[in-house]
C-alpha cells in the first residue's frame, strides 16, 4: 500500500510541477506589475509632498504678509488721528502767546473754549463719545468705576450715581475709559 501511495504522490507532484512553473511565471508578471504600481504610487506621493510644501510655504508667506499689514495699519491709524490733533496743538500755542499779551480774562477763556470745542469735535469724528446723564442712574459696573460711597441725599439715589468725578468715554460701543463716580449708600 505504501508503494501505491508513493506512486500516487509522485504522479501528483509531476502534475503539480508544471502548475508551479506557471504560478512562478505569473508571479514574475505580477512582480513587474507590483513594481510599476509601486513606482506610480511613489511618484504620486512625491507629487503630493511637493504640493503640500508649496501650499505650506504659500500659507507661511500669507501669514507673514498679513502680520506686516496689520502692524502697518496700526501705525497708520494713529498717524491719521495725530495729523488731526496737530492743528489743536498749534491753536493752544497761539492761545498761550496771546494770553501773555491779553489782560482781559474773558477773551482768554473764550479762546480756550473754542480750542476745547475743536478738540472735542475731532475726537467725536473719530468715534469717541462721552458717557452722558449718569447722575441719578443706577450704578453700572460695566461702564462705571465707583471711587467712593456717600450717604444718599434722597431714597431714590440709594445705589445710584450721585456725582461724576471723571467722565467716561466710548469708542464705538467699547468702553475706552470708565466713568469715575460717587454712589449713594
Amino acid at each position: 500500500m505504501e508503494t501505491k501511495n508513493q506512486e500516487q504522490q509522485e504522479a501528483e507532484s509531476k502534475v503539480a510541477e508544471p502548475q508551479l512553473e506557471e504560478a512562478s511565471a505569473a508571479e514574475g508578471v505580477s512582480e513587474e506589475e507590483n513594481l510599476n504600481q509601486e513606482e506610480k504610487l511613489s511618484a504620486e506621493v512625491a507629487e503630493l509632498k511637493e504640493k503640500y510644501l508649496r501650499l505650506y510655504s504659500d500659507f507661511e508667506n500669507f501669514r507673514k504678509r498679513t502680520a506686516k499689514e496689520r502692524i502697518d495699519l496700526i501705525k497708520t491709524a494713529s498717524e491719521e488721528v495725530l495729523k488731526d490733533l496737530v492743528p489743536v496743538v498749534d491753536d493752544f500755542e497761539r492761545a498761550f502767546k496771546a494770553a501773555e499779551k491779553e489782560a482781559d480774562t474773558q477773551k482768554i477763556q473764550e479762546g480756550n473754549q473754542l480750542i476745547f470745542q475743536k478738540l472735542v469735535k475731532i475726537l467725536e469724528s473719530k468715534g469717541l463719545k462721552p458717557m452722558e446723564d449718569l447722575i441719578g442712574q443706577p450704578f453700572n459696573p460695566d461702564t462705571q468705576e465707583a471711587i467712593t460711597q456717600i450717604p444718599s441725599p434722597s431714597p431714590e439715589l440709594k445705589g445710584a450715581v450721585v456725582d461724576v468725578v471723571e467722565k467716561g468715554y466710548f469708542l464705538g460701543e467699547k468702553v475706552v475709559r470708565f466713568a469715575k463716580v460717587v454712589i449713594g449708600a
